[in-house]
């Protein structure tokens, strides 16, 4: 292992127009801080306290483009009235020396009637929504041009922010997702069918987005190597997509993958929480997927044993086929995972589980070359999420012990168990 003060980990990078104090990012991992869809002190003070605990660039979780990509009311979306608090968590996080970023998506069909602004929600192919339930309607050819202007405009409203980057989601089953996989894209005309077809939506996008960066906003594109299941995108044809995302020259490429609508373990690595997530879920918002999750918990969201690094060996075949330089994010827990990806050809790394349960990860690593982060990857943190703030509980337990009662403890412990002996 290299000595702290040789580390490439520590040294800074030149991420287009952008330069990151280190090699480290906090990914897009969804806070549910933005309660009526606006910034909290609640945000600014998570990301202050990352920025402080020395990453290069925290990134702000899902950013709608519009009101009709929102998925859960505590998401953003873009709107001229959340920008003063955006800019005082830009402003925050810079005068801690780190970067900060900002997540835009479009969750198309995975939303409801009430949550995007009382409209059917919007897909690549009409069909139902198992998990609200409701009807999605197929967007029309004019929407999706509409859509993909909004991407390239969201851009000018995080430079007003005060972001030095965005990230593009185009993974993990949202929208520009929805229209890449065959599983979701149902279409006929020259949105559907054929590869060629299924990414045109995805290049309307990054062009919009590419001609209003210019050469001052630095942009990243999460892309899914594989998504997770067998109707779903395969290997091969996730590298040809990253080849195609690599046509508009962006200026990172983050490898991930999975469905959160039907594979979300692939996503994070280890078991749901199923106890967790129905008792912190609204009966009266949620009773049909607090039903489901007691009848085929499961079988609708099963368990991935979790590894450490564990899209890594994936990554390699997307690292040795593209020219663009590839953010990993999977599973890193420690200062010798975050070396091994360096040693792979990894650039850049990104991280949230780490940065949940300690903020100061990146500080820590730093001054012990040995140090762990210590997640039990329970992901009790993710079982909050339909209701709750993002938390670890070992934050709750030690703050607010009496809010963990005692079954979702047992659960916790036995997840934990079971991730540890993989």
């Amino acid at each position: 292992m290299e000595k702290n003060h040789t580390s490439e980990l520590f040294t800074p990078y030149q991420l287009g127009p952008i330069t990151l104090r280190n090699r480290t990012i906090r990914s897009a991992a969804f806070e549910n801080m933005c309660p009526g869809n606006k910034p909290s002190q609640q945000l600014i003070d998570y990301h202050v306290s990352v920025a402080k605990g020395g990453v290069g660039m925290t990134t702000v979780a899902y950013c709608a483009v519009d009101r009709s990509g929102v998925s859960f009311d505590g998401q953003l979306y873009v709107h001229d009235e959340i920008l003063p608090d955006l800019k005082r968590l830009t402003d925050a996080v810079h005068a801690e020396g780190a970067k900060v970023s900002i997540q835009l998506g479009h969750c198309g069909n995975m939303t409801h009637y009430y949550t995007c602004g009382n409209q059917i929600p919007v897909g690549a192919s009409s069909g139902i929504n198992l998990y609200s339930p409701t009807i999605v309607r197929g967007l029309k050819k004019e929407e999706i041009h509409t859509i993909a202007r909004h991407f390239g405009e969201a851009v000018d409203f995080c430079r007003k922010a005060g972001f030095d980057c965005v990230e593009i989601h185009a993974g993990h089953g949202y929208l520009i997702s929805q229209f890449i996989s065959p599983y979701t894209n149902h279409r006929h005309d020259e949105y559907g069918g054929s590869f060629e077809n299924r990414v045109r939506f995805m290049h309307e996008c990054l062009d919009e987005v590419m001609k209003h960066a210019g050469n001052d906003m630095a942009v990243v594109v999460k892309t899914n190597m594989y998504d997770g299941f067998k109707r779903g995108i395969q290997v091969p044809e996730g590298i040809r997509v990253a080849q195609e995302i690599e046509k508009h020259h962006p200026h990172a490429i983050v490898l991930s993958g999975g469905f959160v609508s039907k594979a979300p373990m692939t996503v994070l690595g280890g078991a749901m929480p199923l106890k967790t997530l129905a008792y912190y879920m609204d009966m009266l918002k949620f009773w049909w997927l607090k039903l489901g999750l007691k009848i085929a918990g499961r079988i609708m969201i099963p368990t991935v044993p979790f590894k450490e690094l564990y899209f890594m060996d994936t990554a390699r075949l997307f690292r040795d086929a593209l020219q663009t330089p590839c953010i990993y994010v999977g599973g890193i827990q420690s200062r010798d995972n975050c070396e091994t990806i360096l040693r792979e050809g990894f650039p850049l790394m990104q991280m949230a589980h780490t940065l949940i349960i300690d903020p100061d990860f990146v500080n820590h690593m730093q001054a012990d070359e040995h140090y762990h982060a210590g997640c039990g990857r329970s992901n009790y943190c993710v079982g909050r999420m339909y209701t709750l703030d993002m938390q670890c509980h070992h934050c709750v337990l030690k703050d607010h012990p009496e809010q963990i009662p005692d079954k979702l403890r047992k659960e916790i412990t036995c997840l934990e168990a079971e991730a540890s002996a993989k």
